[in-house]
């Protein structure tokens, strides 16, 4: 009786991971794209915080991605599968630390701008 419990418990949680995984990818793939196009139009409209509002939408893109991604370690049963998540997992917080710091730079540099533009004006 309690075997059966189990494994029907075990159904459904493979089911709900399942579900939850591709609704985080969803959501992440829509992010990236909606970000992508937006920030495609800020490059042509010559938006000066065009570097910084995309790399900010990919972060989130990312974050929903790795959402899935940790997941998946959930349902994983053999350790090949375990090392291949591993490793995405990494490679994708990799890219989400140097998105951060890019957008740390940008943000620093436009203060950079903004100081030497105020700073002009007082003098000038």
């Amino acid at each position: 009786m309690w075997d059966s419990m189990i494994e029907m418990m075990e159904f459904v949680m493979q089911h709900i991971v399942e579900i939850a995984i591709l609704c985080f990818e969803f959501i992440g793939v829509i992010v990236i794209i909606i970000s992508g196009a937006k920030g495609f139009w800020n490059y042509v409209r010559r938006e000066p915080e065009m570097k910084i509002t995309l790399a900010q939408g990919l972060a989130v893109g990312l974050e929903f991605k790795l959402c899935s991604e940790i997941l998946k370690t959930v349902i994983v049963r053999e350790w090949k599968e375990i090392l291949t998540v591993a490793g995405i997992i990494g490679l994708r917080a990799a890219l989400t630390f140097l998105i951060h710091w890019e957008i740390k730079e940008g943000v620093r540099e436009e203060h950079g701008k903004k100081k030497e533009n105020s700073s002009g004006k007082e003098c000038g």
